[in-house]
């Protein structure tokens, strides 16, 4: 074994566990994987992925308050990921980074 440093400056895993119908709630019955896709992209699209991985999680067994995410190494947990939660998700990379005029999926700013 072989220890490295982490190679990104942040990793947000977003749970895109999925369940079937009549079991408990799951991440993925409550869109993390298209909140998932669409970070991922912005990451990409910013010029990020040098420096942020966007991940898929198992369950984190917090089902019912997801969508969840962490992200790391700032130790933050985000329940209730949705595309308003998101948008702060990305406002704040892109502060944290200094992306000038972030790009968005779409085209617009």
């Amino acid at each position: 074994m072989e220890k490295r440093p982490i190679p990104f400056k942040k990793i947000i895993l977003v749970c895109t566990n999925s369940r079937e119908a009549g079991e408990r709630v799951c991440c993925a019955g409550q869109d993390s994987i298209a909140l998932h896709a669409e970070l991922k992209a912005w990451v990409a699209m910013n010029g990020l992925k040098r420096h942020v991985r966007i991940c898929k999680s198992g369950c984190m067994d917090r089902c019912e308050e997801g969508p969840n995410a962490l992200v790391m190494p700032d130790n933050l947990w985000i329940s209730g990921l949705d595309r308003a939660a998101l948008e702060v998700v990305k406002a704040q990379l892109a502060e944290e980074f200094n992306v000038q005029e972030p790009k968005s999926i779409g085209g617009g700013a």
